[in-house]
């Protein structure tokens, strides 16, 4: 791993931030560079989930081979989403098991890959950040991150020195959200009734703002949420801890701007 200079870190950015929540992609790149790193953003494709999930090997290769040249002179890469970082450190060397010319590769990218916040906290020390944000908030631990990333207590330790907030944790905080990629398209109603329940944990908190690490699981419960018109605002944990927080709550259209009077 590289020494005590600045770190060279290439910013997985994810599909779901680029195309719905690119406010998520500029918080991370503030945490990252506040916390003394280089931060690159190359070219890049999807790192293939949704093939891998659903059984085509084939096409999810493709897409990691791509991936992987893409990064591979970053000392790290950071990605805002503990799904996107499962996929990239625990199944691309999965992808190429036997492979002698790309397994050494995968087993390469993998190592030198983490989520966002674990990063901040586990490899690079950071333990505060200087963010204000006044309200009650509660966490949810979204599958992906905590089971294969081990991401828990990280979020919740840079959190607790954001001045002005407070944290009210869920019952079942660590129970799926009913997202599960394509799950809650194959299986909508089961889907509906996961995320069901969860919305229920979530207003049962009395919390005025819902955060978790990944946006899709944000967004399948933002959803829910409105429709069952609860009054629970939803935001990546990036954005709060970066203090960049004047993008409306996701799920939430940006006013219109007012017309000029005649």
């Amino acid at each position: 791993m590289p020494g005590s200079g600045p770190k060279r870190v290439g910013l997985f950015v994810t599909c779901l931030v680029d195309f719905i929540r690119p406010t998520v992609g500029f918080a991370a790149i503030k945490l990252l560079e506040d916390a003394g790193c280089l931060v690159d953003v190359p070219l890049q494709s999807c790192c293939g989930q949704p093939a891998f999930n659903s059984g085509d090997r084939r096409t999810a290769r493709e897409l990691a081979e791509q991936v992987i040249d893409a990064f591979a002179s970053y000392d790290y890469v950071v990605a805002p989403s503990g799904s996107c970082a499962g996929q990239l450190k625990r199944h691309y060397p999965e992808l190429f098991h036997g492979d002698p010319n790309w397994l050494p590769k995968a087993d390469a990218f993998a190592a030198k890959t983490f989520e966002l916040v674990s990063f901040l906290v586990d490899e690079l020390g950071v333990d505060k950040v200087d963010a204000r944000f006044q309200g009650v908030v509660t966490y949810h631990d979204s599958c992906s991150s905590l089971r294969e990333m081990g991401i828990r207590a990280q979020p919740r330790k840079l959190l607790a020195s954001v001045e002005g907030l407070a944290l009210e944790e869920m019952h079942d905080r660590d129970v799926c959200c009913g997202f599960g990629g394509t799950f809650c398209v194959k299986y909508p109603d089961i889907s509906d009734m996961i995320v069901g329940k969860k919305a229920s944990n979530i207003a049962a908190t009395g919390a005025d703002t819902l955060l978790a690490g990944d946006l899709g699981c944000l967004m399948n419960m933002a959803g829910k949420l409105q429709r069952e018109g609860l009054p629970v605002k939803v935001r990546h944990v990036a954005e709060v801890l970066a203090g960049m927080t004047d993008e409306p709550p996701i799920g939430e259209a940006r006013p219109e701007p007012e017309k000029p009077r005649a």
